[in-house]
């Protein structure tokens, strides 16, 4: 059985919670081993590390989150916190300045970290719509959780496959051109990505999409069964067609809060 990485993460939390942190090392490499992991799950990890002592795994996991997402506030922080515990004060005292600056940074006019936190709480009514069946409210909240937080790229593929389900197959192609833009290697958005562009009338584009994933994910039976679907109508979809076909639910990863965050909605810095 293929566990999605955000549920690998959402177990970690769980162990972490419990302060059982090897335990939730043990899940978080799995994740980072599958190369799908978003920013908070080496955040996570980085804190694993440094409450078993291994501080220069932990640097190195927080650098790394930091490399997915610069404005990762609490990153910083930790960092800081680990740069200390090195004999780095210099370079402790320069990550907790920046965590200063972006926290006083403002988006859509809120300091940085109240964005986030608005962003999270439009996120979960997002989920609440989606569950109650009420599919457009849904895409309203996460379009504005995504003005708070565009870097969250986390929301952004939830929205696009939202997208998708709600016959917008254009509106979700520019989502995941976006995810993919900013996140190369992630491979889930990218299949999506050609899995919009084939629902949108443009097989080509989803040819070289998909060929690119099976290039470097040659053992994901997803892509073939995108491929093999291609080659019975080389030309895309059926004019009229608006919905995705049945496919396995690929997982949702990305950066965005502590250990503290809910399930799938974390908060963010």
């Amino acid at each position: 059985m293929d566990v999605s990485p955000e549920h690998l993460v959402e177990q970690a939390r769980e162990r972490f919670q419990l302060q059982d942190y090897y335990g939730a090392i043990h899940l978080l490499e799995e994740v980072i081993a599958a190369g799908r992991a978003f920013a908070d799950a080496h955040h996570l990890l980085g804190l694993s590390y440094s409450l078993v002592g291994q501080q220069e795994q932990a640097l190195a996991q927080l650098d790394r989150a930091l490399q997915l997402n610069p404005q990762y506030v609490e990153a910083l922080i930790h960092k800081a916190i680990v740069l200390n515990e090195l004999g780095r004060e210099y370079e402790a005292d320069a990550s907790l300045r920046r965590a200063a600056k972006l926290s006083s940074e403002l988006r859509q006019g809120l300091p940085a970290h109240v964005a986030a936190k608005l962003a999270n709480q439009h996120a979960a009514l997002g989920d609440a719509y989606l569950e109650a069946g009420a599919l457009p409210q849904a895409i309203d909240q996460y379009q504005t959780a995504l003005t708070l937080g565009p870097t969250f790229h986390d929301l952004r593929y939830k929205l696009g496959r939202m997208l998708l389900q709600g016959g917008q197959a254009l509106q979700a192609r520019e989502q995941f051109e976006i995810i993919v833009r900013h996140r190369p290697a992630y491979l889930d958005a990218a299949a999506m990505l050609g899995l919009a562009c084939y629902l949108a009338g443009d097989g080509l584009a989803a040819k070289a999409v998909w060929e690119d994933c099976r290039e470097r994910r040659p053992e994901d039976p997803r892509v073939e069964a995108y491929l093999a679907m291609l080659a019975r109508n080389d030309t895309g979809p059926p004019a009229g067609a608006t919905t995705a076909p049945a496919e396995a639910s690929p997982p949702e990863a990305e950066g965005h809060g502590g250990p503290e965050g809910r399930g799938g909605k974390k908060k963010r810095p």
